[in-house]
């Protein structure tokens, strides 16, 4: 029987390509019938996403890739997380008379990472040159681009701030002093400048590799390097501690870091192996979910039914609570993850998974770590509570930031599944000579000591972002992924499920009712929380929204169609290739044939 959807599933062989804007999308499948293969393409569609979706994503953010090499056989992890600078130290800050990291301005950014993250990719994986690439992603800064309505009423909401405090960002988001309309041509001239200067230093180097190598020289060592700097050290802005701080990343910073690859954490579930960025990204927590739930039979159980929503959500308070005490990054921590993804120590786990929903944080305890888990407890004893949800859906304030996801499959089998983030235009004031403006990434850093996640030179920050690749037999076979902060792995989970579970068809399985919980601390600033809170889609039914209510779930229920923004890839043994987009928000789109 034929599953309905709200748009067909994708079929071909040649080559599909999802994200969270059609532009972008239609830039990427561009790039493979041009003859490029899917890192190619990947990369083309990031720096499209990057002028289409300025709210979500931009030059100046991070990523996190997940690869897999038809070429070499191999899959792996690219980290473009750029760490924070060897000025940001916890003492630093408290002298500013700070006691969290605020959410925006210079003192919450860390090295921008993104940049080199594709450039390493196009380099090491990709076969079209840098100008290839990047000349749609210039055409639409130059020419202009029909503005999404999120974009124009995030504008709208900030115009007043932007004149008084952030003039660099009132004059390049409201040329004129005037909020663009929404599906007006946008542009944004200075950001195809940069990129233009960027191309011309690499055209004039000698050959594919070395015009790459000029282009991360140009960002991370030369003129756009010295932009940052300079503007760091000369400006005061105003961010959301009610103050104006000066920044601390320098171009010292920027040229000693780069991009690189590494394993990827490997869980698995029945007969599934899925592949998670290491704990320095929050990816880990969809492993021990999976395995936590490995022990319930949810195979029976009706997905859209209260025992199997309120399974699941339990399930996720408990691995998110690991994520608090345990995650962060593993270069300067020991992140007990042998252990935290251990049949043992999950099946001890379920048994805390009562007919009650629970109200308490409740990590798990892991040998030797005690000390860690008694000071994260105690730091996070004196948070406040409120409701925490995801930025960019449609019940929500348009102020916060958000993410892009990208999934590509080839016709030769590479696979490409990443999450751009950060740098959007709510996150700091422009740099007047680029036309783009620094990250935030830092405010998931704390201002206390003895912590994997307390804020140290140098040190990654645990970020939300993960992007997802599941393999079976050995063998890739789903790139997916969302944008959506804390959620991100939440609604992965419920797709996946659903998918391995109950369904044949990308796209139903990303139609299907979503669903999160909103009980732990939030990796965003103010980092508050509301325990036992969630928040479900209201097509799921109000017989399963009052049993859950029973069970004591504090619930909100959302639109028919406002949670998550999913995308998902597949590529049969066969060759045959499948590729979905949500359709919430009416922007992301598949490609493929």
């Amino acid at each position: 029987m034929t599953e309905f959807t709200t748009r067909p599933e994708l079929l071909g062989t040649f080559g599909v390509v999802t994200s969270t804007h059609w532009i972008a999308t239609a830039v990427g499948m561009s790039i493979l019938e041009k003859g490029g293969n899917a890192f190619d393409a990947a990369v083309a569609t990031g720096f499209v996403l990057q002028v289409v979706e300025p709210h979500l994503n931009g030059p100046g953010g991070d990523l996190p890739a997940i690869i897999h090499s038809a070429a070499t056989g191999r899959t792996e992890v690219i980290c473009a997380q750029g760490p924070a600078p060897s000025g940001a130290s916890i003492a630093r800050y408290k002298s500013e008379g700070l006691d969290l990291i605020p959410g925006n301005g210079l003192l919450a950014t860390v090295i921008p990472g993104a940049f080199d993250g594709w450039m390493l990719m196009l380099r090491d994986y990709g076969s079209m040159t840098l100008r290839e690439v990047l000349e749609p992603a210039i055409f639409y800064a130059e020419h202009g681009h029909p503005l999404l309505a999120r974009v124009s009423g995030t504008i709208a909401e900030l115009a007043d701030f932007f004149r008084t405090e952030w003039p660099s960002s009132a004059e390049t988001w409201m040329p004129g002093d005037e909020v663009p309309a929404a599906q007006s041509m946008f542009r944004n001239p200075v950001l195809a400048r940069t990129w233009r200067r960027i191309l011309d230093e690499a055209d004039a180097a000698s050959g594919r590799d070395a015009g790459i190598e000029a282009a991360r020289h140009a960002f991370y060592k030369g003129f756009v390097a010295e932009a940052i700097d300079r503007y760091c050290r000369e400006t005061e802005v105003m961010d959301g501690s009610g103050e104006r701080h000066r920044g601390v990343l320098t171009a010292e910073d920027m040229s000693g870091w780069h991009a690189t690859v590494e394993e990827p954490q490997f869980g698995t579930y029945h007969d599934w192996t899925i592949a998670k960025t290491g704990p320095w990204g929050q990816g880990p927590v969809l492993l021990q979910g999976l395995k936590i739930l490995e022990g319930f039979d949810l195979a029976t159980m009706d997905p859209n039914g209260p025992d199997y929503i309120h399974t699941v959500i339990e399930a996720m308070k408990l691995a998110y609570a690991d994520r608090e005490v345990y995650y962060g990054d593993p270069d300067f921590h020991d992140v007990p993850m042998e252990t935290l993804l251990s049949e043992p120590y999950a099946a001890h786990r379920r048994t805390q998974i009562g007919e009650r929903a629970s109200m308490e944080l409740r990590p798990g305890t892991v040998p030797g770590f005690e000390g860690q888990r008694d000071r994260t407890m105690r730091m996070l004893a004196g948070m406040g509570t409120g409701a925490v949800y995801e930025p960019t859906m449609a019940h929500l304030s348009e102020r916060r930031g958000d993410t892009v996801h990208i999934d590509v499959i080839d016709r030769w089998g590479n696979m490409v599944s990443t999450t751009p983030s950060g740098g959007w235009l709510q996150s700091s004031p422009v740099i007047p000579e680029l036309g783009f403006c620094l990250n935030s990434r830092a405010q998931m850093f704390w201002l206390e000591d003895g912590l994997p996640t307390s804020l140290a030179p140098g040190k990654r920050p645990r970020t939300t972002l993960t992007p997802s690749l599941a393999l079976r037999d050995g063998k890739p076979l789903l790139a997916f992924g969302t944008p959506g902060g804390d959620q991100q792995d939440q609604w992965q989970l419920a797709f996946f499920l659903r998918y391995a579970h109950h369904e044949t068809n990308l796209q139903a399985a990303i139609d299907a009712p979503l669903y999160h919980s909103t009980h732990f601390p939030a990796s965003f600033h103010p980092r508050t929380c509301s325990p036992g809170g969630m928040l479900i889609e209201g097509r799921v039914g109000k017989t399963t929204i009052a049993e859950l209510r029973r069970r004591g779930h504090l619930v909100t229920v959302a639109g028919d169609w406002d949670i998550g923004r999913l995308t998902a890839a597949r590529r049969e043994p066969s060759g045959l290739l499948r590729a979905a987009a949500t359709p919430r928000l009416m922007q992301a789109y598949a490609a493929g044939r």
